[in-house]
């Protein structure tokens, strides 16, 4: 009884779905969950009985317990929400992820890795977990996934024995882009590279801040460009955004002495920066600074350039996790116990307008 004295009314039950329906319960159960062999025409009564009395499905929690599974992939994020979210690589990835297991009736749980990860991993109900761009202060988590025997799938990680691993080529890609500065007569090259630590601090691109690095994307991008600039420097941005580029660039080029000729950039964020940041020093692009970027997303709105850069398929890497997290829980391989492959993909050079030789000194 309520307050008022008046009975509470029931919410309807699958049962009285099935009754109205004319259908035994199973039957109307295999109906609202798309699985076995119902007709058309019998899955049109359910749904016709389910809306006449209002009744939205069963519950999720039920099912969750009879099968086993919540429904959830878990998606790490290496930083805040709000800073993945600035990034398009970022963005492209968790579409590509969500294009892959939204269809097969799976959420998505995003988690920021801010030092709570691996506590969320241990609490958390999800039958998988996709970490993203990760560094090797992972480790904790992916330690408590192991524990609760939690499928793990790494974008742009480093490789962990048991984690099955999506990248792109990063180290052989940037190698290209310093090699093209090089073929222009390019000698003098700095970097402006991703946050090296979990605290993202800005500073000179030192050998120790290289030895500490925590960052594997960074790194093998550093490697890229010595292989063929061995004594290249430059320095480190506190995120890929275009803001911190412009920082970066007035770094690089404050003293007019000592200017690089050409600027290596780790994201193409940071290279529309390290451009704004030329333009506000007097330089032109590519007359004066050759900038080259990294990922192949749009910058127009940040500078009118058609950028030099590597071209990733950052949708196509969330697309190959998101199909590996389906195929370690339901597929054929996850039957007879054998992990799929990791994936590895290629960039792609895009040259755009913004390198060109390095101008004549007298």
């Amino acid at each position: 009884m309520t307050d008022s004295g008046t009975t509470a009314a029931r919410p309807p039950t699958l049962a009285a779905v099935a009754a109205r329906a004319g259908v035994s319960v199973s039957t109307a159960s295999l109906a609202f969950s798309g699985a076995g062999p119902v007709a058309e025409s019998t899955r049109e009564r359910v749904r016709a009985a389910a809306a006449e009395l209002d009744y939205a499905g069963p519950d999720p929690r039920g099912r969750s317990l009879r099968s086993g599974r919540s429904g959830i992939v878990g998606v790490v994020l290496q930083e805040r929400v709000l800073e993945a979210f600035r990034d398009p690589i970022n963005i492209a990835v968790l579409d590509g992820i969500a294009q892959e297991v939204s269809p097969q009736g799976r959420a998505l749980l995003l988690l920021a890795d801010m030092g709570e990860s691996a506590h969320a991993v241990q609490t958390t109900v999800m039958d998988a977990i996709v970490l993203v761009a990760c560094s090797p202060a992972i480790a904790r988590t992916i330690e408590q996934a192991r524990r609760r025997d939690v499928p793990i799938v790494a974008i742009g990680g480093p490789v962990v024995p048991g984690v099955l691993s999506v990248s792109i080529d990063d180290r052989a890609a940037t190698a290209q882009l310093a090699r093209h500065l090089a073929d222009l007569g390019h000698r003098d090259v700095s970097m402006v590279t991703l946050p090296l630590d979990l605290d993202r601090t800005r500073g000179p691109l030192t050998a120790e801040r290289i030895a500490a690095s925590t960052t594997m994307v960074a790194d093998e991008r550093i490697l890229g460009v010595r292989d063929v600039f061995p004594a290249a420097g430059g320095v480190v941005a506190a995120g890929s955004y275009v803001d911190e580029g412009v920082l970066a660039g007035h770094a690089l080029l404050a003293d007019p002495a000592h200017r690089p000729t050409a600027v290596v950039a780790q994201s193409d964020l940071l290279a529309a920066g390290v451009i704004r940041a030329a333009q506000e020093c007097g330089l032109r692009v590519p007359e004066d600074l050759s900038v080259v970027g990294f990922d192949g997303v749009r910058v127009d709105d940040a500078v009118p350039h058609d950028l030099t850069t590597m071209v990733q398929p950052a949708a196509e890497e969330g697309r190959a996790a998101g199909r590996a997290v389906l195929a370690l829980l339901d597929g054929p391989e996850a039957a007879d116990g054998a992990a799929p492959e990791g994936v590895a993909f290629t960039c792609t050079f895009h040259r755009g307008a913004t390198t060109a030789p390095p101008r004549a000194t007298t």
